[in-house]
């Protein structure tokens, strides 16, 4: 009886860790090897630019969202033609008034009933497309952005391209050592994988800041994505419907990382619990349509199988102490592989030794993830609600 019990547990660390060791290293390798890369020309004719509108959504945002508009407005100084718009969603400070004295144009929803991203965008969207705008850059109302990015995303949509993501960085990687390690973890979920997707030439994904969309795609799959991770939910649409998000890899969005524990928890267990409703709800009917001959679907289904880096080394460490040789082979390699693909995103930042350092910190990291468990199983069920990151003066 005892020793069925030790083959279940076997089994089933090797379904949940499989997948995952397979899709980092498919992505890890063509990153690492693979030349091609998405090329952006910069010879279109001022004429042939299209108009495109940048949409920041906006909940209770006073405290920072002049400094957003202005960032923001520098970018659109170097493009031609283009519009900043903030959508103060359900707010009850001055986000509006600060906005638009800041010299952003503002479109004010209220909806208690319907709260959240998701919802702002559709309405946001919805409410624009009327306009003429031929697409749409989300930028969030806590970020940064290189001065030469909208015109970047300008170019790109000029070439006929439809849906776009550009790097995602950490801000302000000194300002804790949970900061670094968030940090390093984004180079690698937000750089180096979506990298080894571009050079796969597979939808990259859309990670919910620095994402631009085209007129044609919202006309064909609306921004109709109501859960706490509607940019996940969404981009699995726009997969089944035949589109795919491509990796603009020169330029940048950057946003702070809490800083302040409770924070940080908000954010992480907000972000991971709604990775893990989607997975519950989609990896079923992925694994079917994978099954009926979708291929398109077969790597957002190795996306989702792949848990969260600190959750998948926790469960090789805890595959190191089963009595079955291969199984403890297979978790060495594992770790080597998750070794080198976190080495080899460090190594894209160009910033290496002081984030391999902070690599020394990984194991509190990993017991610090495991305190916000009850947090993150709130946040995976069904009914969880969109919850606000309060921001800090770091």
């Amino acid at each position: 009886m005892f020793g069925a019990l030790i083959l279940l547990i076997q089994v089933a660390v090797l379904l949940l860790t499989l997948p995952g060791t397979l899709e980092l290293l498919a992505l890890t390798l063509a990153a690492a090897f693979l030349k091609k890369r998405l090329q952006v020309s910069r010879i279109h004719p001022e004429v042939s630019l299209p108009r495109l509108a940048v949409v920041m959504p906006a909940h209770n945002e006073a405290s920072g969202i002049g400094a957003c508009v202005a960032n923001l407005n520098a970018s659109l100084k170097q493009a031609i033609g283009c519009e900043l718009i903030v959508i103060a969603d359900n707010c009850q400070d001055d986000t509006a008034a600060i906005a638009a004295e800041a010299g952003a144009r503002v479109l004010v929803r209220q909806n208690e009933g319907r709260r959240g991203k998701g919802y702002a965008l559709d309405y946001a969207f919805k409410t624009l497309l009327p306009e003429g705008f031929d697409g749409f850059i989300v930028v969030d109302a806590d970020s940064r952005v290189d001065t030469g990015m909208v015109s970047e995303f300008q170019h790109a949509f000029a070439q006929g391209l439809d849906a776009l993501q550009c790097r995602y960085r950490i801000a302000n990687p000194e300002a804790s050592r949970r900061a670094r390690l968030l940090y390093i973890a984004w180079l690698a979920f937000n750089e180096l994988r979506l990298l080894g997707r571009e050079k796969l030439n597979v939808s990259v994904g859309i990670l919910g800041n620095g994402f631009a969309l085209s007129r044609a795609v919202l006309e064909a799959v609306p921004y109709e994505a109501g859960s706490i991770a509607e940019d996940m939910e969404y981009h699995l649409r726009l997969v089944a419907a035949g589109f795919q998000v491509h990796f603009l890899d020169t330029v940048a969005v950057l946003s702070d990382a809490p800083n302040q524990g409770d924070n940080a928890a908000v954010q992480r267990s907000r972000w991971e619990g709604g990775r893990f409703r989607l997975m519950a709800e989609h990896i079923p009917a992925l694994f079917f349509s994978v099954l009926r001959g979708r291929i398109r679907m077969l790597e957002p289904l190795a996306e989702l199988l792949l848990l969260p880096l600190a959750y998948h080394v926790l469960l090789l460490l805890m595959t190191l102490l089963m009595p079955w040789a291969f199984l403890q082979y297979y978790a060495i390699a594992g770790l080597l592989l998750v070794m080198a693909h976190v080495l080899l995103a460090i190594k894209g930042a160009g910033d290496g030794l002081t984030n391999i350092k902070a690599l020394a910190a990984v194991p509190f990291y990993i017991l610090w993830k495991l305190t916000l468990m009850p947090k993150l199983w709130r946040n995976a069920r069904h009914d969880a609600q969109w919850q606000r990151t309060d921001r800090e003066n770091l």
